[in-house]
């Protein structure tokens, strides 16, 4: 296929587009600026709204990922830049695509497991509803962005990413740190589930959704096995060989890092993957060991003695 590929430069893009080339795959980057390099890209500019539709004629498929990092505090600022660079280029890409005389068949678009908001133990598929809080908005806001380009006909899968593990980026390599130097701990209680996936689960996830035309709609990007952060804790402690004996209360965590640090660290959401599983998706990784002691013993400059 001939794919076009928003977000390349980061954690998961980067990971993708390798990964879909040695597929065979011609990918194409959709870039804010132009390669100097001579690779094949695309240039838009989603907050001045230019995209130049002639550009996208030709693609089988889209794979958009572009979005503001949501780490650092949630000024009013910050949330109107994790808002509009999610939404915005969303709404503009749809919209381009859907003027198309050539269409591409597909369009997989980044959203998070945040749409399901603070749900304690709760089991949250696909059909649960969203939440109330400032991230499950942006995310059914960033799904519903998509709405041009389904209402052309082009088969749009929104995937709800989960906690990503990589050393490379992320709330993991954010925890290495510490816990490498014996520091880690369980955040605020502990008992909030984290709904977390593998870094080459991800890449084989999208890679799925491209190929497989009975998936569309929303679908959970997480592992079969939520865990609680109590949990993930010690998972961490003994992939590194390290204690986990100094825990982050709650409160600490609010003064420390704000509304983000509450969405982020001391929600809960035990959400499944109920679409993949039912379309016959295969995890490589289902279980955190596993996938922990996978992804750490890849090259991580955090991990050097």
């Amino acid at each position: 296929m001939k794919i076009v590929v928003s977000g390349s430069s980061g954690l998961i893009g980067s990971a993708l587009v390798p990964s879909l080339e040695s597929s065979g795959h011609e990918v194409v980057r959709l870039r804010r600026r132009r390669d100097m390099s001579g690779e094949p890209s695309v240039v838009w500019d989603p907050a001045m709204g230019v995209l130049d539709p002639t550009a996208l004629e030709g693609f089988d498929a889209v794979v958009h990922l572009a979005g503001e990092n949501i780490s650092g505090r949630w000024t009013a600022k910050k949330k109107a830049e994790i808002r509009e660079s999610r939404i915005q280029s969303t709404r503009l890409l749809s919209e381009e695509l859907a003027r198309l005389s050539r269409p591409p068949r597909v369009l997989v678009s980044a959203s998070a497991v945040g749409y399901y908001g603070n749900r304690g133990d709760e089991s949250l598929d696909e059909s649960s509803g969203s939440g109330n809080d400032f991230l499950a908005e942006v995310c059914r806001d960033w799904e519903a962005a998509t709405g041009p380009a389904a209402g052309k006909g082009i088969r749009v899968v929104c995937l709800r990413f989960g906690l990503v593990l990589s050393p490379k980026g992320g709330a993991l390599a954010r925890m290495l740190v510490p816990f490498k130097f014996g520091l880690g701990g369980p955040i605020g209680g502990g008992m909030q589930f984290m709904s977390w996936i593998a870094l080459d689960d991800v890449t084989r996830i999208v890679e799925f959704a491209l190929a497989e035309p009975a998936l569309r709609g929303s679908v959970n990007a997480v592992a079969p096995n939520a865990v609680t952060n109590r949990e993930f804790t010690k998972a961490l402690g003994r992939a590194l060989h390290r204690p986990t004996f100094f825990p982050l209360p709650a409160f600490a965590v609010k003064l420390l890092f704000g509304e983000m640090g509450e969405t982020l660290l001391l929600m809960s959401q035990r959400v499944q993957p109920a679409r993949l599983l039912e379309g016959g998706f295969s995890f490589q990784f289902p279980r955190l060991d596993s996938a922990l002691l996978s992804v750490l013993r890849k090259p991580c400059p955090a991990l050097e003695p």
